[in-house]
């Protein structure tokens, strides 16, 4: 047996060093209004974007050429240069000084802030971090950094070999709650929506043969967007100041999930715990958000 002697990713990515990248888009409602009709949520109200929702802007499509064997892009600005590169969005932050307008020009700003290379039980990883600015109207309204991991080769994680569909989510008394049972046109729409052509998420015989996956792998930003639909449409008088959000293991396509959330007001701040939950797993991701009482 020979002992791994592969170079350490941190030797990739010394002398990696992206420059900021800015990109413009006009912020036109259609993909609000389309992912309001694949959630089957509120549309926006007065052409306020809800927050996370900019996700649906400033999206590139490689040509099909450019795509590697799992669907993702072999090459981008800030993918890190280490071989068999593989990706999963562990969370972020984000803070909403002003909600961006629909239909107003805005500009994103784009920055390395930090790569941290990491080992923990299944390897070697590569922590990457990047911040956006969104601006309008020359005034930043909102800053988000996105935590996201990188490895080289096959992730070592269990993942169960059979799911339930019917499990349902183990039943509590937190005040905010919104149910989903996603399926792989819900999925297929939401991949449209993002420019996310991941096999993961649509491929099933891609995602158990290759991934070791039990089916198609529900998108951590939908998670996201959806516990941020609990303060939206439970406490709609309540504006998102920020918020802190982490990704802990997958959620799968046909699995009964449960946005649920506690709000909570103190004497310093008033604030919301969220997270989401199947019967497997009560965190399978989790949020902290804060409030002002200013409109927007």
């Amino acid at each position: 047996m020979h002992a791994d002697v592969s170079p350490p990713l941190s030797s990739y990515v010394e002398s990696w060093t992206p420059a900021p990248l800015v990109e413009h888009d006009p912020l036109p409602p259609g993909p609000a209004a389309a992912l309001s009709a694949v959630l089957d949520v509120p549309e926006v109200i007065e052409d306020v974007l809800p927050p996370l929702w900019q996700w649906l802007y400033f999206l590139t499509w490689p040509a099909q050429s450019a795509l590697g064997a799992d669907g993702h892009p072999s090459a981008g600005h800030f993918l890190p240069p280490i071989p068999n590169r593989q990706r999963m969005w562990a969370g972020g932050r984000s803070e909403i000084r002003e909600p961006l307008r629909l239909g107003v020009p805005t500009t994103r700003t784009s920055t390395l802030m930090s790569v941290t290379p990491k080992r923990g039980r299944s390897g070697e990883m590569l922590f990457v971090t990047e911040r956006r600015e969104f601006s309008q109207q020359g005034r930043v309204h909102v800053v988000e950094e996105q935590d996201i991991v990188y490895r080289s080769g096959r992730n070592a994680a269990q993942h169960p070999a059979t799911l339930d569909p019917s499990a349902p989510v183990e039943p509590t008394d937190e005040p905010w709650q919104l149910p989903l049972h996603p399926d792989p046109a819900l999925l297929f729409r939401f991949s449209a929506l993002t420019a996310n052509a991941h096999r993961i998420h649509y491929d099933a015989p891609y995602c158990r043969e290759e991934e070791g996956y039990p089916g198609p792998v529900v998108h951590g930003p939908l998670l996201a967007l959806l516990m941020l639909e609990l303060p939206r449409r439970k406490g709609p008088e309540r504006h998102v100041r920020t918020l802190n959000f982490r990704f802990h293991s997958p959620v799968f396509a046909t699995e009964r999930l449960a946005a649920i959330g506690t709000p909570s007001a103190d004497s310093d701040r008033d604030r919301a715990e969220l997270r989401v939950a199947t019967a497997r797993d009560p965190r399978h991701a989790t949020a902290e958000v804060t409030f002002d009482q200013s409109g927007p």
